[in-house]
């Protein structure tokens, strides 16, 4: 079997890095199995062990995307890798999150990264990135009527371009001997606080983005209560704690050193996404 034929497997495949991952790997000529819940080329669903066999048959690699917004999943995971192993799977790319292998704030994506390191017949490579600039344009860092409102203080974090993240994966998959038993902490290449973040935006589209430091209990709450799970609520609580006590991610050169590409920085990343922003201001 040559190299164009080996199938990889996305989970995931709509999600941020996932439908990225799929994309630059059909750029490369590879061959693809996107799987999710709607809208991929195969029905897949965490809760749904059925699912597990019939995504992994006849596939060579996988990108590997735990549930999202759980700690709880373990069990699941497990059972998938299982799955994987029977039906011949070479490869696993894991998508984790930075400083989990020394201060885990979700012990359940630690867990999953123990167990890969146990498994004799499959290779793996983990990528744990910091918080993604995307957060900004889609999820919980998009400004609201102007304003970003999260309790990180003066803490600063190294945000990482998602499509960085995506290169680093696409890399280790489309040549999983050069990566086997990696550990990657994805960073980009400046630490940035949410304020000097807002005021990048704000330059950069015209339209005035200013961010609020908030009480941290009183904004889990909120989360909770529009239907974040609790469970996840306490990983988000925890994170914010430590980019506000100063121990947010630092950069490293670990993008260029994977990809042999810079990270891209958070301007750049603005420029592209201007839109986001301009039709919230519109809303």
């Amino acid at each position: 079997m040559n190299e164009a034929e080996l199938l990889t497997l996305v989970i995931g495949a709509t999600g941020k890095t996932g439908s990225r991952v799929a994309g630059e790997l059909v750029t490369q000529g590879l061959p693809v199995r996107r799987a999710s819940r709607s809208g991929g080329d195969v029905k897949f669903d965490w809760d749904d062990a059925q699912s597990y066999v019939p995504a992994v048959t006849g596939v060579q690699r996988i990108y590997l995307v735990g549930p999202v917004m759980r700690t709880d999943f373990v069990a699941e995971v497990s059972a998938f890798l299982d799955a994987a192993e029977r039906e011949g799977v070479q490869h696993i790319t894991f998508l984790s999150a930075y400083g989990t292998e020394s201060t885990p704030q979700n012990p359940g994506v630690r867990e999953v990264e123990l167990d890969l390191m146990e498994r004799d017949r499959l290779s793996y490579s983990i990528l744990r990135p910091t918080w993604f600039m995307q957060n900004f344009s889609e999820t919980f860092l998009r400004p609201v009527d102007g304003v970003i409102a999260v309790p990180t203080g003066e803490g600063a974090e190294a945000f990482i371009d998602v499509e960085d993240i995506a290169s680093a994966a696409v890399a280790t998959l489309s040549d999983p001997e050069a990566h086997a038993g990696a550990e990657y902490s994805l960073t980009g290449p400046d630490a940035l606080t949410i304020a000097e973040a807002a005021a990048i935006i704000s330059d950069v589209t015209g339209n005035p983005v200013t961010y609020v430091d908030v009480d941290r209990e009183s904004w889990v709450a909120a989360l909770i209560a529009a239907g974040v799970p609790e469970e996840y609520g306490a990983v988000l609580r925890g994170l914010t704690a430590m980019i506000a006590a100063g121990d947010g991610a630092r950069p490293n050169s670990v993008v260029e050193e994977v990809t042999g590409r810079r990270a891209g920085n958070f301007v750049d990343f603005v420029r592209r996404s201007a839109a986001a922003w301009t039709a919230t201001q519109r809303r």
